[in-house]
């Protein structure tokens, strides 16, 4: 019988041997693109003060963070939900007069409150890159396509992107379509909703076309362009066209120019990662400004264990089996090349039991008898 408190809470889940080790192969090998591109890697902290980890970014809310008080400082600390943030401040502080543009990369654990509708999982691996000091095209154009290759060798397949103008409501209701302050947040509202009825009647008449202006990149991209008659998104059409132009070939490229879910804190250029198999978005990225510093910056996260089991089964690794009394420099030796060892304990232990492929004999090594 199970005991209760051996249960996990809601949206918590053990990683089992097989599935760790998936998980660790797709962290290695997202980290080491990240780093073949110049990303150092920073570890920050598991746990901050509330205000430092809600304060670095517009749109980060405490009210996703688990939160308590330090009984050293009597401060309100809390559990990171965003490893962004804490880049952010690295680099405000510790890394303030490094040269810029400064590459960061990170992996490590995020908890939120409150799972997503359409994903229970309130843990997460998140792994990213910022690079801080250019929110330029340039900018967007390296992230994107880092994003990508970092995903593909993390195991992912059928990659694609949607892009975004997370602040395409901000531009426009300045001047081209205007639209009165206290309406603002419903025009944002219905766009999300997609619901043209609810659109018009919360006064954003203007504003309707863009709900059909979404699809096949080029396509979609031709559209915006055309209803920007007083050209002020020009630049953010360029920009977006440029970094496009940085996503390997094969990959289904496509673009939502109001969407905004999971982008709180994005400026012009945000992009959403999916791979096939997967249940939601597996990564998320964009353009953003470092509050404290006013540093512009652009990054992205995957988030690793959304990705599905692609069923690529690497071929089971060559397990020695160590019987009692082994030489001990022989097995020194062939761990160094390579093999994975398991020293018996006791007399008696099966070798196929425990998951070896062979056995050591001497210093000869010796396929196990299925």
């Amino acid at each position: 019988m199970t005991d209760p408190d051996d249960l996990l809470p809601e949206g918590l889940e053990d990683s089992l041997p097989a599935e760790a080790a998936r998980l660790t192969a797709a962290m290695r090998g997202a980290l080491d693109v990240l780093d073949s591109h110049g990303y150092d890697r920073v570890r920050p902290p598991l746990v901050e003060f509330e205000r430092s980890l809600a304060g670095r970014m517009d749109g980060v809310s405490p009210r996703r963070m688990f939160r308590f008080v330090d009984p050293a400082s009597l401060r309100t600390l809390a559990l990171r939900s965003d490893m962004t943030p804490q880049v952010g401040r690295i680099a405000a502080t510790g890394l303030a007069r490094a040269p810029r543009p400064l590459r960061l990369s990170y992996a490590g654990e995020v908890v939120r409150i409150s799972a997503d509708q359409l994903d229970p999982a309130r843990q997460r691996l998140q792994l990213g890159a910022e690079l801080v000091g250019s929110d330029g095209p340039e900018a967007a154009g390296e992230l994107v396509a880092l994003a990508v290759e970092a995903l593909s060798a993390a195991g992912a397949r059928g990659i694609s992107v949607d892009f975004t103008m997370p602040d395409l409501v901000d531009t426009l209701a300045a001047s081209a379509l205007p639209v009165r302050p206290d309406r603002i947040e419903a025009v944002r509202r219905e766009l999300d909703m997609k619901d043209a009825a609810a659109l018009r009647e919360a006064g954003g008449e203007g504003y309707v076309p863009l709900l059909y202006a979404a699809g096949a990149f080029d396509d979609a991209i031709a559209r915006v362009a055309a209803l920007d008659g007083a050209g002020v998104l020009e630049s953010r059409i360029a920009g977006l066209r440029q970094a496009a132009a940085r996503v390997p070939a094969g990959v289904r490229c496509t673009l939502d120019p109001t969407e905004r879910h999971g982008f709180e804190y994005q400026s012009w250029f945000g992009f959403t990662l999916y791979a096939a198999g997967s249940r939601g978005a597996v990564g998320r990225g964009g353009t953003y400004c470092i509050r404290g510093s006013e540093e512009r910056a652009t990054g992205f996260s995957l988030y690793l264990d959304a990705l599905p089991d692609c069923g690529d089964v690497a071929a089971p690794r060559q397990t020695l089996f160590l019987p009692l009394g082994h030489d001990r420099d022989v097995a020194a030796r062939l761990r160094a090349i390579g093999w994975r060892t398991v020293a018996a304990l006791t007399e008696g232990e099966d070798p196929r039991a425990l998951g070896c492929t062979h056995r050591l004999e001497g210093a000869e090594t010796v396929a196990v008898q299925p």
